[in-house]
């Protein structure tokens, strides 16, 4: 089994989609092993992108997801981390296919509703960082 982590950002979390997306996961035949409910500091949100410090939209991206609470899951599942991704759509809402959690609740690049680890790597840096 793999696992991978789940975030359901704060636009997601303010519009009350939570249990909509959840129940997307748990019918794709995901386990939750872990959820919690959270707020990103600035320092855990710039250690969690730090991928992204030179892109020109970094600061937006800490603005955005330290302004509300996310949930954050481990999730268990054979190829956990590429279904998820299946699932989850392309980072552009308008440009995931129909039936995925951004498609349905995203709105636009940042405000996408969700974030999923896209490799092994990341998915166990990931969770260390927010569930050490």
């Amino acid at each position: 089994m793999e696992q991978t982590l789940f975030i359901i950002k704060p636009d997601a979390v303010g519009s009350k989609c939570s249990g909509r997306i959840l129940e997307m996961v748990e019918n794709a035949g995901f386990r939750i092993i872990e959820l919690r409910m959270f707020q990103f500091d600035s320092k855990t949100a710039s250690e969690f992108y730090a991928m992204h410090k030179e892109k020109p939209f970094f600061n937006d991206l800490l603005t955005f997801v330290t302004s509300s609470k996310c949930i954050a899951c481990v999730l268990e599942k054979e190829n956990a981390i590429s279904d998820l991704r299946t699932l989850v759509g392309e980072t552009d809402p308008s440009k995931s296919p129909p039936a995925t959690i951004r498609r349905c609740f995203g709105t636009d690049i940042q405000m996408n509703a969700v974030h999923a680890s896209d490799s092994m790597e990341n998915a166990k840096r990931e969770i260390d960082i927010l569930f050490g």
